[in-house]
């Protein structure tokens, strides 16, 4: 049993992350339409900056992607959550799109993060979007798009 134990102290200690331990239910798009909107407005500031202080230009180039590259970490993982923990089997089949939506997004932040890209961008945002109706599809309510409240001025998936 000793060398059991030394054993298991010479391997590599892996932390698993998840969004619940136990299967709580509770899932929503919301986050991740508010991270989409999110990066699209970061975007549009960094193409709207004026460099005029390059000290103050320097720090607000840095608080503006810093954040954008946060919220698109937001949506990989809200988008992974989905993915594995909500979708199953029948969702997938029902909404042929739907791996390859999910996919496409996914891979699109990062396009968002590497680059200022108001075009990726945008498609995140129809990506998670159409990945909202979906969602409330499965939840057997009717979703609604509506001009979001956001500075971004686009729209948002509610349900009736």
């Amino acid at each position: 049993m000793k060398i059991f134990r030394i054993f298991l102290k010479l391997l590599p200690e892996k932390i698993a992350y998840a969004h619940c331990d136990i299967p709580c239910g509770i899932y929503d798009p919301h986050m991740v339409q508010v991270a989409a909107h999110t990066v699209i407005r970061m975007t549009q500031l960094l193409l709207d900056l004026k460099i005029d202080d390059p000290k103050k230009s320097a720090h607000d180039i840095a608080r503006i992607t810093h954040v954008k590259e946060e919220h698109a970490g937001i949506i990989e993982e809200e988008l992974e959550t989905l993915r594995n923990d909500y979708f199953k089997q029948e969702h997938y089949d029902q909404y042929s799109n739907l791996t390859e939506l999910l996919a496409k997004t996914i891979k699109l932040t990062s396009k968002v993060r590497q680059n200022i890209d108001i075009m990726a961008a945008e498609e995140v945002l129809s990506g998670v979007l159409e990945i909202a109706e979906i969602f409330y599809k499965t939840k057997g309510v009717t979703p609604v798009r509506v001009k979001s409240v956001y500075p971004t001025e686009r729209e948002t998936v509610l349900y009736k």
